[in-house]
């Protein structure tokens, strides 16, 4: 069993920052890739960023590459997402989940990730 909880989350300003962290508890945390995704109302859970097991790949998605960052220290248990130059449409709710199976290249889509957790909400004002 994967405990993951985030934290972070909160109201900011159109170009401000955040950073989000997800810690997790229950398995080896370092093995595994690890993903963020968000969503808004009425629509699926859409792909942020994934960082691999050991931190030294990463992917993003084109709406959010070069203003957000996925990191990771396995010591802590914890991956992270910096989020600069802040927009309103990325207002939504924020989940970080685990894959077991993409420990290099973790998964786009939210069902390839097994455990994930309650969410935080990011609202950008504009």
């Amino acid at each position: 069993q994967v405990q993951l909880v985030e934290s972070g989350g909160g109201l900011v300003q159109a170009g401000g920052s955040l950073r989000l962290s997800c810690a997790a508890s229950g398995r080896t945390f370092s093995n595994y890739g690890m993903g963020w995704f968000r969503q808004t109302p009425g629509k699926e859970r859409e792909f942020v960023a994934a960082i691999s097991w050991s931190g030294s790949r990463t992917y993003y998605a084109d709406s959010v590459k070069g203003r957000f960052t996925i990191s990771r220290v396995n010591a802590k248990n914890t991956v992270y997402l910096q989020m600069n130059s802040l927009k309103p449409e990325d207002t939504a709710v924020y989940y970080c989940a685990l894959d077991f199976h993409g420990a290099w290249n973790p998964g786009r889509v939210f069902h390839e990730y097994e455990y994930s957790g309650q969410g935080t909400q990011v609202t950008v004002s504009s």
